[in-house]
C-alpha cells in the first residue's frame, strides 16, 4: 500500500496548483488523509489532515488560509488545493493515510511525494 501523489510542477508566485493523492490497496474511507511537505534543507512538516467524515485540520502557520484539503472516498483520492503560492512553499509534498490518537495524528502509509516549485 503506497499512496501516490501527483500534480506537482512549476508555478509562478501568486499562482495556484492542486495536487492529488490516490490511495490504492486500502479502505480509504477508514483513514484520515494527510499532506506533509519537506522543503530543501528542512524537516518534513504537517500541512493538513482530513478525516473520513470531512473534518479538516490545518497547520495555520503553514497554510495561512491559502490551502484547502479535500477528499473523494469513492475515488480513493485526496486533494490539496494551494492558492497564493510563494517561493517559501517550494517543497516535495507527500500524502499519507493514518489515524488520530487523541489530538495527535499518526501516519500509517506513506507515499512518494510530488515536487512543487514556486518561482519568484
Amino acid at each position: 500500500v503506497q499512496p501516490q501523489a501527483s500534480g506537482g510542477g512549476l508555478v509562478q508566485a501568486g499562482g495556484s496548483l492542486r495536487v492529488s493523492c490516490v490511495a490504492s490497496g486500502l479502505t480509504f474511507s477508514r483513514y484520515v488523509m494527510a499532506w506533509y511537505r519537506q522543503a530543501p534543507g528542512k524537516q518534513r512538516e504537517l500541512v493538513a489532515t482530513i478525516s473520513s467524515d470531512g473534518t479538516t485540520n490545518y497547520k495555520d502557520s503553514v497554510v495561512k488560509g491559502r490551502f484547502t484539503i479535500s477528499r473523494d472516498n469513492a475515488k480513493n483520492t485526496g486533494y490539496l488545493q494551494m492558492n497564493s503560492l510563494n517561493p517559501e512553499d517550494t517543497a516535495v509534498y507527500y500524502c499519507n493515510a493514518g489515524n488520530y490518537k487523541g489530538i495527535y495524528y499518526y501516519p500509517d502509509y506513506w507515499g512518494q511525494g510530488t515536487l512543487v516549485t514556486v518561482s519568484s
